[in-house]
């Protein structure tokens, strides 16, 4: 049926085209189109699936070098390994080491050359484990960024270079045992440390191991094939079987189902899919089958755009991490000013030469920034890994950081607070009628029509899981209705110029309700009965449905302490209306797109710290204006690239949940640094020999055990993050 088929539907919706209550006719990024004919697939455009292959490095590959990088082109394995040949390698250098055969009462087998055993493996362990190290000290200093590898390369080079000396006939003690041990205890620092790191981005593999190698494509004859995914191409149909990974993302054309999204929106009910609902690739099919048009594959579906955001987020650098890195190198300035001063206290007060250096390279060791280093990084790739299971994909780490100092949330109407679609949201009803009997009968009329207050009245009644009766004799009266038989009753359904075409008298009660509703900006619909006359049965009161969603996440969202306004194109009446239902005090309406930055700005100079909420092409500009912008996942693709959280699901709930991961993630944060820092505090004059006289004095062995356990307790401390319920 045309538009205009619909009559005073018609007039309806073009009058409240300009007070917003026909959302499907607002500004170019409003209304229910938005999300309907989004792509997923956009979302990832120009990322790799790899079916989860790539490389545990491969962030790493990338990096600025002003991100202070001590592992580039490392990996988890090259540590775990040079750990285990220096653990081996080490074990001769122990065994005939004189000063620990004294100081265990045993003797080792003596033969020709067995006095250079220790020189001889403490020397390879330091080429084969050391060079690690000593390559990462070269970039560094080639970055003019000394750090960790800095400090690290500089300890065992002095090491190695006295113990040379000493052995080629210096005098003084050779320290080969504790290079060999300091340098194996140093790879086992870097491979727990690096472990930690990728099981933290492990989920992000995971995901990606969901998305099946395999498609049955149905070909022209409805023959089944089985492809690989990436033979497949757009508008090809797939059959998903019960229990299978959907391998694209697409359309369902026939089949119903229950799909599992948990992995991807972190919606923890199967969601019911039907022909028009669309799938996301790496989902899970419940026990339908479905016929499946692809829309995207590999690079093309959400969840590779899901792990390019994630790996984006993970890469980007926050002021936390800004902080850390200037006080690893800060640190890694002090501890070689300190080192430097041992060194001559020492010889000045008589010590050995020998002596001097040891409490040299306990310093160096002992100061490594190591955990400092760690203390951001682990933390951030394991919340951006925690939200992006959860829903919500950081695109700037510096979004979730801020959240936690939100004091004002703005949130778009259309499609964001509302559905975007029009609902039936209030019926009135003579007295022999009951609201979901005049619903029922309205919907049937209306059935085959496709004019958007049709659907409004066809949806509310599915919503509502009423039975649908079959209209017969369905007939459109043109400029002001439809008409329909339902049960042998002849029912008509239009605007008020179907009463007045049929001179339709209008009982008081519904006459106030309809009075109401256009007041509140709402269209007004009614149903009409033939008989002795034209009786009015009901009045629908039509309007873009408010998200059930968005009455909880708004009072929750106060109970925070943070003040919720609006901001919308549509008209006061329309606002004020949405407003009043979600309880938002502060409405901004009648905004036209180019001045919703301007509104941003203006609660920026009043000190507030602002996060925008939206869908639209409209709302980039505010997005990208506010301190914080979070686009919902569904909506056009410039708002989600405007955002620095998006919001996979239309759940304004979610806000809730990145505020509590940014003050978690922030409370992390700061433990980490505190402990890193303060653990140097107290370790830095410990093996510079400030206890000497109480005869505690720490080996640099000891010192690199000390450095490696404050680093795993950082470590561990991060990983309590996963506990926590969003």
């Amino acid at each position: 049926m045309k538009l205009g088929d619909h009559g005073n539907h018609q007039h309806e919706t073009h009058q409240t085209r300009s007070s917003g209550c026909s959302s499907e006719y607002d500004s170019p990024g409003g209304g229910a189109q938005k999300g309907d004919d989004k792509d997923d697939a956009d979302h990832a455009r120009e990322h790799s699936r790899d079916h989860g292959e790539h490389e545990a490095h491969a962030h790493e590959e990338h990096s600025e070098p002003d991100d202070h990088d001590t592992h580039a082109g490392h990996s988890v394995e090259m540590f775990r390994t040079r750990f285990w040949v220096c653990l081996v390698l080490s074990i001769p250098a122990l065994i005939w080491e004189p000063m620990l055969q004294a100081w265990f009462g045993y003797r080792a087998p003596v033969f020709a050359g067995s006095g250079y055993i220790p020189a001889v493996f403490g020397t390879i362990v330091f080429v084969y484990g050391g060079w690690v190290f000593l390559k990462g000290a070269v970039h560094e200093l080639a970055d003019r960024l000394p750090g960790m590898m800095t400090l690290i390369a500089l300890a065992i080079s002095v090491a190695f270079i006295y113990s040379v000396a000493v052995t080629l006939g210096f005098q003084g003690h050779a320290l080969w045992w504790e290079l060999a041990t300091l340098v194996t205890v140093m790879l086992l620092g870097h491979w727990i440390e690096m472990r930690s790191i990728f099981q933290a981005q492990g989920a992000l593999k995971e995901l990606a191991k969901l998305l099946p190698d395999t498609a049955r494509r149905i070909t022209g004859e409805d023959q089944i094939e089985e492809v690989l995914v990436d033979h497949l191409q757009k508008s090809d149909i797939v059959l998903v079987r019960p229990g299978d990974g959907i391998p694209v993302d697409g359309v369902v054309q026939s089949g119903k189902s229950a799909v599992n999204e948990a992995m991807i929106t972190g919606e923890s009910r199967p969601v019911d899919k039907e022909p028009g609902n669309r799938v996301i690739a790496g989902t899970l099919n419940g026990e339908g089958s479905l016929r499946v048009e692809v829309t995207g594959t590999g690079e093309d579906t959400a969840l590779a755009g899901i792990m390019r955001l994630v790996e984006e987020a993970q890469g980007s650098r926050s002021r936390a991490q800004a902080l850390a890195d200037r006080a690893a190198f800060f640190l890694t300035l002090v501890a070689i000013v300190a080192g430097a001063l041992t060194f001559f206290s020492w010889l000045f007060f008589g010590a050995s030469l020998g002596f001097s250096i040891t409490r040299l390279v306990t310093v160096l060791v002992i100061a490594c920034p190591h955990a400092l280093g760690l203390a951001v990084p682990l933390v951030i790739a394991i919340s951006t890994t925690l939200g992006a299971r959860s829903g919500l994909l950081i695109r700037d780490r510096r979004g979730l950081e801020e959240a936690r100092m939100l004091q004002t949330i703005v949130f778009d109407k259309t499609g964001t607070l509302t559905r975007g679609e029009h609902r039936v949201m209030e019926v009135a009803v003579v007295e022999e009628v009951s609201r979901e009997q005049a619903l029922q009968l309205a919907a049937a009329v209306e059935f085959d029509s496709e004019h958007p207050i049709a659907r409004a009245l066809v949806e509310s009644a599915r919503e509502a899981e009423l039975e649908i009766p079959r209209a017969e004799n369905f007939h459109a009266i043109p400029g002001h209705g439809v008409e329909g038989v339902v049960s042998g009753r002849s029912l008509k359904v239009g605007g008020p110029a179907l009463l007045s075409q049929e001179n339709a008298e209008l009982p008081e009660e519904l006459e106030k309700a309809a009075d109401r509703f256009r007041d509140d900006a709402r269209a007004a619909v009614y149903l009409l009965e033939e008989g002795d006359g034209n009786r009015v049965l009901a009045v629908f009161a039509i309007a873009d449905a408010v998200r059930p969603e968005s009455r909880e996440a708004v009072p929750r969202l106060q109970e925070e302490g943070l003040e919720v306004a609006m901001l919308t194109g549509d008209s006061q009446a329309v606002a004020d209306g949405v407003a009043r239902e979600l309880g938002i005090d502060k409405v901004f309406a009648e905004v036209l797109p180019e001045d919703k930055a301007g509104i941003i700005e203006k609660l920026q100079q009043d000190g507030r710290r602002v996060a925008m909420v939206g869908d639209g092409v409209n709302d980039a500009p505010a997005l990208v204006t506010a301190d914080i912008g979070i686009a919902i996942g569904a909506g056009t693709d410039v708002a989600v690239e405007a955002g620095d959280v998006v919001l996979v699901r239309n759940d304004p709930r979610d806000i809730v949940r990145i505020i509590r991961l940014s003050r978690a993630t922030y409370r992390k944060m700061v433990q980490n640094l505190w402990w890193a820092a303060g653990y140097n505090i107290v370790a830095i004059p410990l093996a510079a020999g400030v206890l000497a006289w109480a005869g505690i004095l720490l080996v640099p062995a000891v010192g690199a055990i000390l450095m490696s356990v404050s680093t795993v307790i950082v470590a561990l401390n991060a990983q309590l993050l996963r506990r926590l319920e969003l």
